[in-house]
């Protein structure tokens, strides 16, 4: 290691307290990974349990904490889909699945393989070949190409970047990576010769690699630059092993991955005509593993941060310089092969010189989270008064609010557009009990959140064939409902508030209503909505904090789903909202998106349901003033409440109530309002016809 300067020592402690502040310490290192680990439980239970056979898995810096809010680093996704398997012996082969025979030999590059088609009813070769997603090659043999990945994922808005499918970003969310991938029945060869070289260095540990021999192997479509067969070479990924290396860093060299993601970032890149970075994070992922493999373990402490930063650099320059950054685990797959030209490599060289020896003064100019002035702040450089920053517990509150968020999105996709039957939620609900039986804790916490908005749904759907038959709500129906009554603050209370108004039992609504109002704190408690890509303004300081505070318990007592009523539940709500079932025309129906099926549901925020079924309920039960107060709640939240995913539906609600109390001017403002917000796919085109069509009657 270089020798260390004496003010190296200052600046490194100071430097770590501005990562702390910022969000990199170890508690919200693990809030990052638990909040990861428990969203991708989750959505692979909830696939299971919808009969798909596959699994999810969120990498990178996301699931690894190594990420700030500034850096808003990609969120990657791998897909494996367990239809198809990939072998390495005759001895693997499966019935009834897609098998695929690993090929390495002397033409593909390390790292690689190629995938011969084997029959799926006996193990032997195929030899009919699939049109466009399989070849002949010389030897005969049938292969598989990896651009049947194209079509398999290449998703609305999504563009190919190497194996993965790319989703933008865009305001209020991280972009995201998706990559296609087949598992590994065995450990390949490649990892099997990392797991057992022996190593002068302690790190990775015996029990290290153990765990990472325990974790899957994946084969992803993209070939290698450089080859003339890249049409049909599978690149072997060992992400989850190096997911397990990521976990077992310690803070300092967490910190070290972040400072070099964000010099990069603001000194390094150059990218490519497609956009992609010549030096990725990844790279330097790879970077920061040699440069812990090769040095003690002692070294790697926070008032060395700067010395450890620099030598990490001093490595990377080296790798640019060599054209060779070998991967940690398949150390033959030279990471930068082809990577760049020589024109490239000279400017990345020229850059890098400006920062070996590295003295720690480019970190001023870092203006990624203000890291830059924070560290002039906390050197007594600059004066903290001039700036405005963040402070810490600040960023903390943003942060876990977030993480918070991400876990209740997922939870709310638990009810499909297409899962209308009985039977179909029903055997959801078993296959639900069953993980939550026999499941780790990860799956017990992950049933815990998803199994109320499910029994909510099947009540609903028991409730609305009961009203449909005879008017009235059975035993069974309020059994379900009432045992998802906890889901949130709100939805499925509203739920059954909804129910007991059309059955017209005004007097319970009310009851219900009341308590529902009690429970939702405006101060504290978010309205989410997850039917499209809203772009949230901001979180509420209350919700933070107490997400902060309590985790994932905090759901059922600060966030609010927005209520979504599916078609097979239309008896169970008012015919003012039954409108946004019908929102498209057939002209409108062309400007839908893939996403759009939330379309055909009727679905609005939380609080101005509350409020418009207050009005309702009031009129009901002839409670003129307090029916009065509603509609005054009911306009106000939707002129102050920032985070509303159904504006327009509120709207349309308040504009019926208007046209109740004879103000149809202030009712056709409503709906025109409703259509600036959404100018297709909006009942509001309808609800200005009728408004229209009575005033002049």
């Amino acid at each position: 290691m270089f020798h260390m300067p004496d003010y190296y020592h200052n600046i490194s402690m100071r430097l770590s307290e501005v990562l702390d502040d910022i969000g990199v310490n170890e508690n919200i290192v693990i809030k990052r990974r638990r909040t990861t680990l428990l969203t991708e439980t989750m959505v692979t239970i909830n696939f299971r349990a919808n009969g798909k056979q596959c699994n999810l898995y969120y990498l990178g810096s996301q699931s690894e904490g190594t990420t700030t809010l500034g850096l808003q680093s990609d969120s990657d996704i791998l897909y494996c889909i367990d239809g198809g398997i990939v072998i390495q012996d005759w001895s693997e082969w499966t019935p009834g699945k897609l098998n695929l025979l690993m090929i390495q030999n002397e033409i593909t590059p390390p790292g690689y393989c190629l995938l011969q088609v084997l029959r799926p009813d006996t193990p032997l070769p195929a030899t009919v070949e699939l049109a466009n997603i399989a070849v002949n090659d010389t030897h005969g043999r049938i292969l598989f190409k990896n651009t049947i990945t194209d079509a398999a994922y290449i998703l609305q808005g999504r563009q190919r970047q190497g194996p993965s499918t790319t989703l933008a970003a865009e305001p209020g969310f991280v972009a995201q990576d998706l990559v296609l991938a087949l598992p590994c029945i065995s450990c390949p060869q490649s990892l099997r010769a990392w797991l057992h070289q022996q190593e002068t260095n302690t790190w990775p540990t015996a029990e290290m690699k153990r765990f990472a021999k325990s974790t899957r192997c994946f084969v992803v479509g993209v070939g290698s630059r450089a080859s003339e067969n890249a049409a049909f070479e599978w690149r072997l990924s060992t992400s989850l092993a190096e997911r397990c290396l990521m976990f077992n860093l310690n803070i300092t060299q967490i910190k070290c991955y972040i400072l070099m993601k964000m010099i990069l970032k603001t000194y390094i890149k150059v990218e490519n005509l497609d956009n992609e970075s010549y030096i990725s994070s990844f790279m330097c992922k790879t970077v920061l593993f040699l440069c812990i493999a090769s040095k003690p373990s002692s070294v790697w402490k926070e008032c060395n941060i700067l010395n450890c930063l620099n030598y990490c650099l001093f490595t990377l320059n080296s790798c640019i310089l060599n054209e060779h950054c070998p991967h940690f685990i398949v150390h033959e797959n030279n990471l930068m092969a082809g990577k760049f030209s020589a024109e490239v490599k000279q400017k990345l060289l020229e850059r890098m010189s400006t920062l070996i020896p590295y003295d720690g003064i480019s970190l001023f100019g870092i203006q990624i989270d203000n890291l830059g002035k924070r560290l002039q702040i906390k050197l007594n450089m600059i004066n903290e008064l001039h700036y405005v920053l963040p402070q810490p517990d600040e960023q903390t509150i943003s942060i876990t609010g977030v993480l918070l968020v991400i876990i209740a999105q997922e939870v709310s996709e638990v009810v499909e557009i297409g899962a209308g039957s009985l039977e179909i939620l029903l055997q959801k609900m078993i296959q639900l009990k069953r993980y939550y039986r026999a499941g780790d804790m990860l799956e017990k916490t992950a049933c815990r959140l998803l199994i109320p908005l499910l029994c909510t749904s099947i009540g609903s759907l028991i409730a609305s064939q009961n009203i449909q038959i005879n008017n009235t709500v059975s035993p069974q129906a309020l059994t379900w409902i009432e045992a998802g009554l906890d889901s949130d603050v709100a939805s499925s209370r509203l739920k059954l508030a909804s129910i007991m108004y059309c059955v017209g039992n005004a007097e319970t609504a009310a009851s219900i209503l009341s308590h529902i109002e009690e429970r939702y704190k405006t101060e504290v408690t978010e309205p989410l909505c997850h039917c499209y890509n809203f772009c949230k303004s901001y979180f509420k300081t209350g919700f933070g904090r107490l997400s902060s505070q309590y985790g994932v318990e905090a759901l059922k007592y600060i966030v609010a789903f927005c209520v979504k009523f599916f078609t097979w539940e239309i008896n169970c709500v008012p015919h003012e909202l039954q409108y946004e079932m019908f929102r498209s025309t057939q002209e409108d129906l062309q400007h839908r998106g893939m996403f759009d099926d939330w379309m055909d549901c009727a679905v609005v925020d939380s609080l101005p349901y509350l409020y418009f079924l207050q009005y309702k309920t009031y009129s009901f039960l002839q409670r003129p003033e307090e029916q009065q107060q509603a509609l005054n709640k009911l306009g106000w939240v939707i002129r102050t409440e920032h985070n509303l995913g159904h504006r327009e539906t509120a709207l349309n609600l308040l504009g019926q109530c208007m046209e109740l109390e004879n103000r149809p001017a202030d009712a056709l403002q409503c709906y025109m309002l409703s259509l600036r917000l959404r100018e297709r796919n909006n009942a509001a085109r309808f609800h200005i016809c009728r408004c229209l069509a009575n005033t002049i009657s």
